[in-house]
């Protein structure tokens, strides 16, 4: 009886490890872009639903009590309780889970591109929720109203939305390309949804967005901020 001599296929250890080599450096390579769009795609989604959010924090403040932010007054209203002052502080903390009411923000945010109105003197009002997001505005801010598109009643204020609160990397979005310009408030609501959003194309957005709010509106106040929240 003769003995089979056929040669058995496979790898060689060496064939293994050079394999394992190659795809731990495509890995390498690879996973830092999908984390920062797997990131970037969360802040986005947070994005839209605190603007969703606030706007339906001051709608419901307006059945209830008819007031919104063009009735708002001067002040504060950062008190823990579910107080009635009718400030923009006041009238969020009515209707929202406001966690964390503060005067102070406690962190350092990275604004490159001097994105935020006013730059340092951008907020002294922060209001944290319960969903981990953070809404940051002058507690002057008052009668945040247009009452006609282009005249002389516009009163519109702005702030920022800090999608995760004091979690990192607190920076400011800006455009990749295109005009990263910050809106004039008395323009934002005509060309407010895409027009000057075109030009700008953001590929990282990152947790901090300028806003603008006036009676039931709160909005994108940079074309960054617009681009983020128009974008496919």
């Amino acid at each position: 009886m003769k003995l089979s001599n056929k040669r058995m296929n496979g790898f060689t250890l060496a064939e293994v490890l050079i394999t394992l080599g190659i795809i731990g450096v495509v890995a390498a390579m690879t996973m830092p872009t999908l984390m920062n769009s797997t990131q970037g795609a969360q802040y986005k989604a947070a994005y839209k639903k605190a603007l969703s959010a606030i706007s339906q924090g001051v709608t419901l403040n307006v059945a209830l009590d008819g007031s919104s932010f063009a009735d708002a007054v001067a002040g504060t209203g950062i008190d823990t309780d579910k107080d009635t002052e009718n400030t923009v502080a006041g009238i969020l903390n009515a209707r929202m889970n406001v966690v964390n009411p503060s005067d102070t923000l406690g962190y350092t945010i990275t604004d490159d591109n001097s994105m935020l109105p006013a730059d340092d003197s951008a907020a002294d009002t922060y209001l944290f929720f319960n969903d981990g997001s953070m809404f940051a505005f002058k507690s002057s801010s008052a009668n945040c109203t247009v009452e006609a598109a282009g005249g002389a009643d516009v009163n519109v204020c702005e702030g920022y939305i800090d999608v995760n609160g004091a979690k990192g990397p607190n920076k400011v979005v800006a455009c990749d390309t295109g005009d990263n310009a910050v809106e004039t408030a008395k323009d934002t609501y005509t060309d407010g949804v895409k027009t000057d959003a075109e030009s700008c194309t953001v590929s990282n957005p990152t947790d901090i967005y300028p806003v603008f709010f006036y009676d039931q509106t709160i909005t994108p106040s940079t074309n960054a901020a617009k681009a983020v929240l128009y974008g496919k």
